[in-house]
């Protein structure tokens, strides 16, 4: 773990001995974004962008007054590469026939060196390789851990802060594996409020102002811990403790965590595994296992894989905005895809009471988050009984609500009365012309604008792109389907 830091510990209500003015100026900013951060979410999703806007601009503020610079070295570095790989084989790794290569779209990642079978072992990492909560624990970091029931709470977090101590650390035993890390991400901590603006009338939107609000409180409260205490990895962190480096170290565990048995195998935790997390996604089943004979964890080739192909590895059934907030990426060609439709019961219903009853029956919420997917029949189960008590009037929910067989509501050629129908489906062919209208643009222009060799995007703009086509292509489908049905 970390070598403990000999500095002589700083007068707690003084940031650093140099520029107080500057310091000042860090601590009021640092104030005002906690301030911000904690107020309520408002339910219009533009003023929503608006209060992320003033977020931004104070993040933007805060990063101009740390004036650090990160001495993280060029990962795709020879040397850099060769420290890593070696570190692993001194440790026990086992990752036979493959070699770490740029590849056009993904950055790094892992490739065959000799034909793989399908099935084949390709990596296997011992548990002393990997950085854990259990790692926190047993660090410097384990004193705050102790009292702060905020972080205590927040395995994630802990992780990420774990990471930061290793990488300040004098010696840390991860310090080749972090030298590979990369220096930045393209989740949507990174994003402008210009590049957000991209994810106007997408559901995508709202999940990411609330990811970005919450890591801007989580630094903005961990600031304030870090100068107000006497803990050995307080001091080791001041000055080091910045915006730019949580947002790097929560980035990093948002897309490379996995979960591993803990050390008594009484629960699962997190862990950062080296080498695994070079592994890009791709379609397929999962593939990773952990070896309690062998104390490692275990990656099996998900497919054949050709001399000079690269390995990817099944990340898990997730839709592309799960992919998109949390990874930084939108997969194509993802058979999982789904857009969360939200739907409920208004307060002001004359028959909210009658449907929640209803509702309740069927084991549905009166307010809940539906999926649209791209598959054949796309309007089933839960969300079409849904529908179908929203359209109901005050005798048919009566009727329904008597009714022994009430389940039937979630099945296709459920005998309903033909006005209920009629409404179900207008309604939802309503509802799906109203959220495509929704963005500023249409499908088609999104699409050329990817193709425009002549329009400058940055990589999250384009990915913010992608995004929305997706969800478009979901909802396109869907309301052909709901055209169809009509029809009939």
């Amino acid at each position: 773990m970390g070598k403990k830091s000999q500095t002589k510990k700083p007068n707690s209500h003084n940031l650093t001995s140099k520029r107080p003015e500057v310091n000042k100026q860090l601590n009021d900013l640092v104030d005002k974004l906690l301030r911000v951060t904690v107020q309520p979410p408002l339910a219009n999703i533009q003023k929503e962008l608006e209060a992320t806007k003033e977020i931004l601009t104070l993040v933007e503020e805060i990063q101009r007054a740390e004036y650090t610079k990160d001495a993280q070295p060029d990962r795709t570095n020879p040397t850099v590469l060769s420290n890593f790989t070696n570190w692993l084989k001194a440790n026990g790794a086992l990752f036979d026939g493959m070699t770490i290569a740029s590849f056009d779209g993904y950055d790094l990642g892992l490739k065959a060196e000799l034909d793989i079978p399908e099935g084949s072992l390709l990596i296997g990492i011992p548990r002393k390789l990997m950085l854990t909560q259990e790692c926190a624990l047993k660090s410097s970091l384990a004193p705050l851990l102790e009292k702060d029931s905020i972080l205590k709470g927040m395995p994630n977090v802990v992780l990420a802060m774990a990471l930061l101590v290793e990488k300040y650390s004098a010696e840390s035993f991860w310090k080749d594996y972090i030298n590979v890390l990369p220096k930045e991400y393209t989740t949507v901590l990174y994003y402008t409020y210009e590049e957000l603006k991209e994810l106007i009338g997408s559901p995508t939107l709202k999940q990411a102002l609330n990811q970005i609000k919450s890591i801007c409180r989580q630094y903005a409260y961990f600031f304030k811990v870090i100068y107000t205490s006497d803990d050995e990895v307080c001091q080791l962190l001041r000055g080091k403790f910045t915006y730019q480096q949580y947002r790097w170290a929560v980035s990093t565990v948002m897309t490379r965590q996995n979960t591993i048995p803990s050390e008594d195998k009484s629960s699962m935790i997190s862990a950062l595994i080296p080498l695994w997390d070079f592994c890009n996604h791709t379609s397929g089943n999962i593939s990773t296992e952990y070896n309690p004979v062998l104390d490692r964890s275990e990656c099996l080739a998900v497919r054949n894989f050709k001399l000079g192909e690269q390995l990817f590895i099944f990340y898990g059934a997730r839709t592309n905005a799960d992919l998109f907030i949390h990874n930084g990426f939108v997969y194509e060609q993802n058979e999982h895809d789904g857009y969360a439709l939200n739907l409920g019961i208004s307060q002001s219903d004359t028959l909210k009471e009658k449907r929640s009853q209803l509702l309740e029956k069927l084991l549905i919420n009166p307010n809940s988050t539906f999926y649209l997917d791209a598959s054949p029949q796309p309007v089933m189960g839960k969300l079409l009984a849904f529908l179908r008590v929203f359209n109901m009037n005050d005798e048919q929910l009566q009727h329904w609500l008597e009714s022994d067989k009430c389940v039937d509501l979630e099945c296709l050629d459920c005998a309903l009365d033909t006005c209920v129908e009629k409404k179900t489906w207008s309604f939802l062919q309503v509802r799906i012309k109203l959220l495509l209208a929704a963005y500023k643009s249409t499908f088609a222009d999104d699409v050329k604008l990817l193709a425009n060799n002549e329009v400058e995007l940055n990589e999250r703009r384009r990915l913010a792109i992608r995004m929305r086509i997706s969800e478009k292509k979901i909802l396109s489908h869907v309301l052909d389907y709901v055209e169809q049905y009509i029809k009939q």
